[in-house]
């Protein structure tokens, strides 16, 4: 007979339902260590059943420890987990382990060691309990020296963070940045940054975008020129507009500070992601008709 304290101190300490805890407890005759295990490897698998689930939802974070900063976003399927605090914690503890660590890819950080087993361990056990598809999607992280400043800015509760770094310049201005990125959504730095092919095929289209106006030649290739740099302030920090102030830049902004843009990371949740549209009611109603068929 599997006593009710002991199905308690196995839900304290597994987090799963008290059904599941006396099935895993019955299981293995009452050894809680290998019910623990027991649950986890039905974790797996209740995991693994959620692997082909669209997960857009979730968090964009930021963790600044002295020189150091990391950028991260981690992904659940509904806005509803992703505000649930077991989740943010494990963002939390997920910003912690990159910090401290030399990590630089995602399959590299997902096989950091922590408490005992992978990062990845924790990430399928907390699918696991919470119920929904939970993965780590990016993470950068920057490194700054000591005339450098971070300047960070999270918007609507973790949906677009941005880190700035800024040289000569105080951390109010790097922040300031940030939140100008935040709203005008820069995918470079500099106009250096700009990818040749990416630079190419914008050239080519508006070269044939003069030309179906009539221009001769020679005509639509000066103002496919002057077309460019319209571009560039589109799509280049240091060249958009500053929001607190149109009639200068970004980069004179920073400038007028005595600075100089570094580095910039944004990272908005879900972005590029196919989400897949599904009816609200009809997703409860399958709900309903799967746990009457249990």
């Amino acid at each position: 007979m599997i006593s009710a304290s002991l199905v308690k101190e196995l839900r304290d300490q597994s987090g799963a339902g008290m059904l599941d805890c006396k099935k895993a407890l019955e299981a293995n005759d009452g050894n809680i260590d290998a019910a623990i295990d027991w649950l986890r490897e039905k974790g797996i698998s209740k995991a693994a059943k959620k692997a082909d689930r669209i997960a857009a939802e979730g968090i964009a974070a930021i963790l600044i420890e002295g020189n150091q900063a990391v950028v991260v976003e981690v992904n659940s399927e509904t806005d509803f987990v992703a505000k649930n605090e077991e989740f943010k914690n494990l963002v939390d503890t997920i910003l912690r382990t990159l910090i401290s660590s030399d990590a630089a890819t995602v399959d590299e950080a997902l096989e950091l060691p922590i408490n005992g087993e992978t990062l990845n361990d924790l990430i399928v056990a907390k699918t696991a309990k919470i119920g929904e598809k939970l993965s780590l999607r990016r993470f950068q992280k920057i490194e700054k020296s000591d005339s450098e400043s971070f300047g960070e800015y999270i918007h609507m509760g973790g949906k677009i963070a941005v880190l700035t770094l800024v040289d000569n310049a105080s951390e109010e201005v790097a922040k300031d940045v940030s939140m100008h990125a935040a709203a005008m959504r820069p995918k470079y730095v500099k106009r250096e940054n700009v990818p040749v092919d990416e630079l190419e095929k914008e050239r080519a289209i508006l070269k044939e975008q003069a030309i179906n106006e009539g221009k001769p030649a020679e005509i639509a290739e000066k103002m496919v020129e002057g077309r460019i740099n319209k571009y560039y302030k589109e799509i280049c920090l240091e060249e958009q507009p500053f929001v607190k102030d149109s009639d200068i830049n970004v980069k004179k902004f920073v400038e007028n500070n005595g600075g100089s843009i570094v580095n910039m990371i944004r990272i908005e949740v879900g972005e590029g992601i196919e989400k897949k549209e599904e009816n609200f009611a009809e997703e409860v109603a399958k709900q309903i008709q799967g746990s009457e068929g249990q």
